[in-house]
C-alpha cells in the first residue's frame, strides 16, 4: 500500500496499538512495513499484547 502525504493528517490511515489502545498514525519510517506495525513504542513492544 502506498501512502502519499497531502499535508492532511486525517487522511493517514491509522490503527490502534495492540499494546495500549492509543490511536497510532502512519508514518513515513512505518511506509514498508505498515501491516507489521502493532506497537506505538519500544515500550509497549516490551509490554507486548495484554492477555485476559
Amino acid at each position: 500500500m502506498t501512502v502519499r502525504f497531502k499535508g492532511n493528517k486525517q487522511s493517514l490511515p491509522s490503527r490502534p496499538c495492540a499494546a495500549c489502545g492509543r490511536e497510532m498514525t502512519w508514518r513515513k519510517s512505518w511506509a514498508k512495513n505498515w501491516e507489521q506495525v502493532k506497537y506505538c513504542s519500544d515500550g509497549c513492544r516490551r509490554k507486548g499484547v495484554p492477555h485476559g
